[in-house]
């Protein structure tokens, strides 16, 4: 698998970092597929998690392919870097998110992984569950078939917590993240993209991250819909 230099060049500047700030637990790397299209989720508990995802797709081993806000790639050195590193510019709520949907196909077609958080942001759920998705994962999904990898993970939230914004920095600070098998999507295949279908497929990936989040965290996921923030069930 090739890495291009400042892929490498971020793994050397991060790498020791990220094993001096955490204590990692890895769980269910064998579900990322070890060549060809995948589609990873994870849950976005934290602006922290990116790195420490990152650091567990890295591992398995296969290149970290983000969909990420537009606004990260405005940040000096930052920005230049995510673009160097070939990371996908998200801007929401705009015709420019057709324009990265057609790049991550570009990425499955070429035999490459893409990283979506779901939830399109940090969980607004007061217990920090996953909550309702935007609808771009299940599109690329039934778009290409690409198989569909939850990565169940917590811990960042000890880095910085969404919900309250605190933040910590404390060494060795224990992350887990599990990968599990691919959501099973069979019933949304060959069907027209219609804003149900779309929705019945997104609703089914973040119930079956909240699923795996839950045995990540050792204890009963919620009964019922998924969490839907404020702002977004009056846009409903």
């Amino acid at each position: 698998m090739r890495r291009g230099f400042w892929l490498r060049l971020t793994e050397v500047l991060v790498r020791p970092i990220a094993i001096m700030m955490t204590k990692r637990q890895w769980r269910g790397q064998e579900h990322i597929p070890a060549s060809g299209p995948a589609i990873l989720v994870p849950n976005h508990l934290s602006n922290a998690d990116p790195l420490i995802v990152a650091h567990f797709v890295f591992d398995r081993p296969r290149n970290p392919r983000f969909l990420a806000k537009d606004s990260l790639f405005t940040v000096p050195v930052i920005g230049y870097m995510l673009r160097q590193m070939h990371q996908i510019p998200v801007r929401r709520g705009t015709a420019d998110a057709m324009t990265a949907l057609k790049a991550a196909i570009s990425v499955l077609e070429s035999d490459e992984t893409v990283i979506i958080y779901p939830e399109g942001t940090c969980t607004a759920d007061p217990q920090l569950w996953p909550m309702q998705g935007k609808t771009g994962v299940a599109r690329l999904a039934l778009t290409t078939g690409a198989s569909v990898i939850p990565i169940a993970q917590w811990g960042a939230q000890r880095f910085h917590n969404p919900v309250t914004g605190k933040i910590g920095f404390r060494p060795r600070t224990r992350v887990t993240v599990a990968a599990g098998p691919p959501v099973d999507l069979t019933r949304f295949m060959d069907c027209p993209l219609t804003n149900e279908v779309l929705r019945g497929a997104t609703d089914t990936i973040l119930r079956r991250l909240r699923d795996d989040v839950a045995a990540v965290r050792g204890e009963p996921a919620p009964v019922g819909p998924l969490f839907v923030p404020a702002k977004s069930r009056r846009l409903i």
